[in-house]
């Protein structure tokens, strides 16, 4: 906290290959490049980008939807796995800093996580969506409180949270405990429900981001994905689902630490690499006038109760444990 560096991070606003893991890393190692190219230290990718986001659980039943999760479950992303050694070789060509947001496959069931991958091409970790919203939990499971990390970096303490996770007053102030200098947060394209929800739309789901690098007086990468036309080719098969879902929804931005925007928005029916330079002394302005969990908190009224443990499913039991 006593260093302030200066830095140029690159939010990447583009489609997959939807569903496909192995065009969507391909995809992923040129956009990487392309950013690196363009200075980037660091380099900030959507919510569940590899290999997409399950659009179809919004827009059918079920049992429609079925033969999609059979697909991304497929193509879904292990850690470790093929797939992430040539991300981590991607950034240490790079020479910056990853977060990839993915679909996570971990024995039989799918996570949204953001993988924390550093400049040497070494993973520092994950974190995996602590409750996925409405229809989301048909698909992936939940994160526990292990999953909610700030790394120390170069580049400062960087972290991420995914959607509507911005949403969540607890996880955020959780966040800010941490001493977050460096948010990716990470979203769908919103393109969803454009005509039927307010809520799922680009102004109020950028205000929840904007309001994060106020309220946390950190910066904030805004990674919007796009829906390309054949993602709605597959999934717009009837006149009901073409009302729901629409090519485009992007809208990424880059705020700073008083809220501003310094970067975008980038064109919402475009791909584009999205790139600010950032100065973390302006986190040491912001501060002074609100610290959530320092001289502007009242832990005498109001106090969050954590459980930082991972929570699996199974657990071996000592010869002192009382089974009974």
């Amino acid at each position: 906290m006593d260093k302030y560096p200066k830095f140029k991070p690159a939010v990447i606003q583009a489609a997959p290959i939807w569903l496909d893991r192995e065009a969507s890393t391909d995809k992923a190692c040129r956009l990487i490049a392309d950013a690196a190219r363009q200075g980037a230290q660091l380099i900030a990718f959507p919510e569940a980008w590899l290999p997409g986001f399950p659009w179809w659980a919004f827009l059918g039943t079920p049992v429609w939807g079925n033969s999609f999760f059979v697909e991304l479950y497929a193509n879904a992303v292990e850690i470790p796995s093929p797939t992430t050694e040539r991300l981590c070789r991607a950034a240490k060509k790079a020479r910056a800093h990853l977060v990839m947001g993915m679909d996570e496959r971990a024995g039989s069931s799918l996570y949204c996580t953001q993988l924390f991958i550093d400049d040497k091409g070494c993973v520092m970790g994950r974190h995996r969506k602590l409750k996925p919203t409405h229809v989301e939990r048909s698909v992936w499971g939940e994160g526990d409180g292990s999953d909610l990390r700030v790394f120390d970096t170069p580049l400062g303490r960087l972290g991420g949270l995914n959607c509507w996770e911005h949403l969540q007053p607890l996880i955020r102030y959780a966040m800010y405990s941490l001493g977050e200098q460096v948010h990716v947060s990470g979203w769908p394209a919103f393109s969803l429900y454009r005509r039927q929800s307010y809520a799922l739309g680009e102004e109020a789901c950028t205000g929840a981001s904007r309001e994060y690098a106020l309220e946390g007086s950190c910066f904030v990468l805004s990674a919007v994905s796009v829906v390309s036309k054949e993602m709605i080719e597959r999934l717009a098969d009837t006149p009901e689902r073409a009302d729901l879902i629409e090519v485009g929804g992007g809208g990424s931005r880059i705020f700073g630490p008083d809220g501003s925007t310094i970067a975008g928005p980038a064109p919402g029916d475009e791909e584009a690499i999205l790139t600010a330079d950032i100065d973390l002394s302006e986190i040491a302005r912001a501060k002074n006038f609100a610290d959530p969990t320092g001289h502007y908190s009242r832990p005498d009224v109001l106090s969050l109760i954590w459980n930082r443990a991972p929570q699996p499913c199974v657990r071996e039991a000592t010869e002192t444990t009382d089974m009974a």
